[in-house]
């Protein structure tokens, strides 16, 4: 099984608009590394997102093309400061390759408790629209895969 750990497009700010949506920039992003993911073969049978806006709209970009098949489904224990151990009990059962989308510190902290079994050091520097491929072999035994920023594809 593998997860595919996003961090929500860019965004704009509480001043811009306070419910934060994407930015151009973070639907652009979006739409690029669909693109990319799916010409690399990337597919997931499920796609999460925490319900916020920003998070939404990078989830419906995403599924779009990697998970047409699917309804983006809210799950509302994966917020910013959320801890990661509640979600990651939730997933014990999963086998289908799932892609969530979410915001930091939350997602980098998701990242360092699969990897360590803790919320210690942050192990992955996540910016805005970047996603992190973990693959779990075992019942509790994930490694990294890969991680992929917006601003290493081409325009």
């Amino acid at each position: 099984m593998k997860l595919y750990l996003v961090q929500h497009g860019d965004a704009m700010t509480k001043d811009e608009d306070p419910q934060r949506p994407l930015s151009a920039r973070g639907q652009r992003d979006a739409a690029r590394m669909a693109a990319f993911l799916q010409r690399a073969g990337i597919h997931a049978s499920r796609v999460i997102h925490s319900g916020k806006l920003r998070a939404e709209q990078t989830a419906v970009l995403l599924a779009a093309t990697l998970a047409p098949e699917t309804v983006p489904e809210i799950v509302d224990i994966i917020n910013p400061n959320d801890p990661p151990g509640p979600f990651v009990w939730q997933m014990d059962a999963w086998v289908d390759d799932t892609l969530i989308v979410g915001h930091l510190p939350f997602m980098a902290r998701l990242v360092t408790h699969l990897l360590t079994g803790d919320g210690g050091e942050q192990l992955v520097d996540y910016r805005p629209g970047s996603i992190v491929c973990l693959e779990r072999e075992e019942e509790h035994d994930w490694h990294l895969c890969w991680m992929l920023r917006p601003e290493l594809l081409a325009e």
